[in-house]
């Protein structure tokens, strides 16, 4: 009660409070777009991945790894310092070249090098073509009959010419669980000469098996394809290939199944690859 016995004045403050629709602001949506846009990059690589093939991926790899060009001729001395001391009293400009090359025809043996390499690059490929259009018949003439070109397959990787000999069902290459090549397998190694021997690339022979029951007692299958290698090897010597032309042999067990079935027939196979001429 006031003095004047009066009821008090009642004053009622309303306190209007800004910034309640914080949550209500842009910032997710920017954070959003940075997760589309890294979603977007990630489906693209993975479409790149699957779309391209191994030499264009490497191609793709190389173009962002790009290698320092190093210039041999520099103001000073030849080579580095020209094998002196900057703190000696032969300076570099004394001792150097003056910016010209030490040999007047090296740029152009340089050039004549590098025009040979491209030259002989182009030649390997057209060989491998040629041998791979032998081998599957493309140009009308093949120097397989049908029956064994229903066990080869084909392809040019960055190692060179990737032929594949594989089992078909009936028609294995070897004994089951064996190293005895069959008739079949004699009848390839004959063919596989007479065609390399068109070209002068050196070869590689892998050999590759399906994989075994867990139950067996013990596991063959890398010691099974170590020694299919080494029997198609000495067909190919006994019907002709010069043994120094054999640069590796190698057995893979079932570490590269060319079935998603582990253990499915086609996996077993012998793999001879014409390298490439570096």
């Amino acid at each position: 009660m006031r003095a004047d016995g009066q009821a008090p004045i009642i004053i009622i403050k309303k306190i209007k409070k800004s910034g309640g629709d914080g949550h209500h602001g842009g910032a997710w949506k920017v954070a959003y777009a940075d997760f589309v846009t890294a979603m977007m990059a990630f489906f693209l690589l993975m479409w790149l991945l699957n779309a391209t093939t191994e030499k264009q991926r490497k191609g793709i790899a190389d173009y962002f790894s790009p290698t320092i060009p190093v210039n041999r001729v520099s103001g000073g001395g030849a080579g580095s310092f020209g094998g002196d001391s900057v703190f000696t009293e032969e300076t570099l400009a004394q001792s150097g070249n003056g910016g010209l090359p030490r040999n007047p025809t090296e740029n152009n043996d340089g050039e004549h090098s590098g025009g040979r390499q491209a030259d002989e690059a182009a030649e390997d490929i057209r060989a491998l073509e040629e041998v791979e259009e032998l081998l599957n018949g493309k140009s009308g003439e093949s120097m397989v009959s049908d029956d064994s070109r229903r066990h080869i397959i084909t392809r040019v990787t960055d190692e060179g010419l990737l032929i594949e000999l594989f089992d078909i069902e009936g028609e294995p290459l070897f004994e089951p669980n064996t190293k005895v090549p069959t008739a079949v397998t004699i009848e390839l190694a004959g063919v596989m000469t007479r065609i390399f021997s068109l070209v002068k690339n050196g070869v590689s022979v892998e050999g590759h098996v399906r994989s075994q029951p867990v139950v067996v007692a013990v596991n063959t299958a890398w010691k099974l394809s170590g020694d299919r290698a080494s029997v198609m090897r000495e067909l190919l010597e006994e019907q002709g290939l010069e043994g120094g032309r054999i640069r590796r042999v190698a057995g893979h067990a079932d570490r590269k199944p060319a079935a998603r079935n582990p253990m499915a027939l086609r996996n077993n196979r012998i793999e001879l690859i014409l390298l490439r001429r570096r």
